[in-house]
């Protein structure tokens, strides 16, 4: 019954911006008004129909809602390289890449009032990612993310050399992409903007240490001061309806933010 409430309420369209398969969530009642636009990035080694919820509840908070599949993911799915974490990292850069082609499909049809970017997982990392180089993004939410792919990358070189699993002997340089991207390295480059961030205190695939560590660090800053931190206590890699709740507050609270004229 929910499911057909939904679809009452929601325009779902699935699409290909480029070659980049999509889901489009938006109230069938404001489909061609000028909205907030939100793009949300899924985990790794799911897809964009796995964020659907998040999608909808942001939806119902008077968004447009973007939901891509990553590269390797998804529509594109791929199998996973031999080399430990390459296809993962190539997932993330793709996302990179292929964010301004989203960006400006909406920008360019006049529907899109302010932006705004989030993602769980996988896409946590994405996010804060494209913080450092996209000053035009409102405002982001990083669930279960990382905002230091170095420190992730050192994690998993530490990893294969406990397993004795071989690693190229180049893998730094291969991706030396991360280090202008990493946002607890260029922190900076927040510069202000509101950041919601969830993390559980047990999850073992994303260890809560390095997000402690970076808000730790940057939320008693200018560039931090905005950073709305939650720790899920005895909480895994795993995100509750009630977290997606207030994902979607966080961005209805600052759904007309204009990020050119923070005070910090």
């Amino acid at each position: 019954m929910k499911d057909e409430v939904w679809k009452m309420k929601f325009k779902i369209v699935k699409r290909k911006i480029k070659d980049i398969p999509v889901l489009e969530i938006v109230d069938k009642t404001k489909v061609d008004h000028k909205l907030p636009l939100v793009i949300y990035y899924h985990g790794w080694q799911t897809s964009k129909e796995l964020v659907l919820t998040q999608g909808r509840k942001l939806a119902s908070q008077g968004f447009r809602v973007c939901l891509p599949d990553a590269p390797n993911h998804g529509e594109r799915h791929q199998n996973v390289s031999s080399v430990i974490s390459l296809t993962f990292w190539n997932s993330v850069q793709g996302n990179l890449a292929e964010y301004e082609y989203l960006r400006d499909h909406y920008v360019s049809q006049g529907i899109t009032s302010n932006l705004f970017v989030g993602g769980v997982s996988m896409g946590g990392i994405t996010t804060c990612a494209l913080l450092t180089h996209h000053t035009e993004i409102t405002a982001a939410a990083s669930i279960m993310g990382e905002p230091s792919p170095l420190h992730f990358r050192m994690r998993t070189i530490e990893r294969a050399t406990e397993r004795q699993i071989k690693l190229p002997s180049d893998y730094g340089d291969l991706l030396s992409w991360q280090d202008r991207y990493d946002l607890a390295e260029n922190p900076e480059t927040l510069a202000g903007r509101p950041l919601y961030i969830w993390h559980g205190t047990e999850d073992y695939k994303i260890p809560i240490e390095s997000v402690q560590t970076f808000v730790k660090k940057n939320q008693n800053q200018a560039h931090g001061a905005r950073i709305q931190f939650e720790i899920g206590t005895n909480e895994g890699h795993l995100v509750q309806i009630p977290i997606m709740d207030k994902v979607a507050q966080f961005f209805a609270e600052n759904k007309t933010l204009d990020s050119s004229k923070l005070d910090i």
